[in-house]
């Protein structure tokens, strides 16, 4: 296995530090700090190597780990500068496998809340796939899927399951009687 600078020099890409912290105004750091970057950059690198994040949720992972605020925030500025985070990119992927997962518009809210994307990104997101009908056609699709699955049975029973399945998935109460009325004849 190789350390990221040694990934990262032989793909191109600058890794000098005095570049990662922009705005510090300080040219030379001194030894420590130069550690702390290191093992805080290598520390992160593992993390988005295990899966993809957002910079809220990996700066959160890396205090957790009892890193320097002002450390992470380099290192987060630094990883962004060399394109190995976005969060954009983040929650438009967590956007298409929250819809291939058939949830609705409350449930992809609280599932990007829940992975750290900003607010207002996940808002506009969220708004453009309601403009699409994203979250209509993932819950007829989730009412295609209960619907085989409870063919035979009460229509009572069959109404429970799809708004148990369907509020679990933070679809909407209009478009769950909308998808039975529907699918459920």
């Amino acid at each position: 296995m190789i350390s990221a600078d040694e990934f990262l020099g032989q793909v191109g890409m600058d890794t000098e530090l005095s570049t990662a912290s922009g705005s510090s105004g300080s040219d030379a750091m001194d030894q420590s700090d130069d550690e702390r970057f290191d093992a805080c950059k290598e520390s992160a690198l593992r993390s988005l190597d295990a899966a993809q994040r957002s910079s809220s949720d990996l700066a959160k992972r890396l205090i957790g780990k009892g890193y320097e605020e002002e450390t992470v925030d380099a290192v987060i500025c630094r990883l962004q500068q060399l394109g190995l985070l976005d969060d954009e990119a983040y929650a438009e992927d967590l956007m298409r496998y929250c819809l291939q997962r058939d949830m609705g518009e409350r449930g992809v809210r609280m599932e990007m809340s829940r992975k750290g994307v900003e607010a207002t990104l996940a808002a506009r997101l969220i708004e453009e796939a309601a403009q699409r009908g994203d979250f209509v056609d993932a819950a007829y699709e989730l009412g295609r899927s209960v619907e085989r699955r409870t063919h035979g049975l009460e229509r009572k029973v069959r109404m429970r399951r799809l708004w148990s399945a369907g509020g679990r998935k933070g679809h909407s109460p209009d478009t769950l009687r909308k998808v039975f009325d529907d699918l459920f004849v």
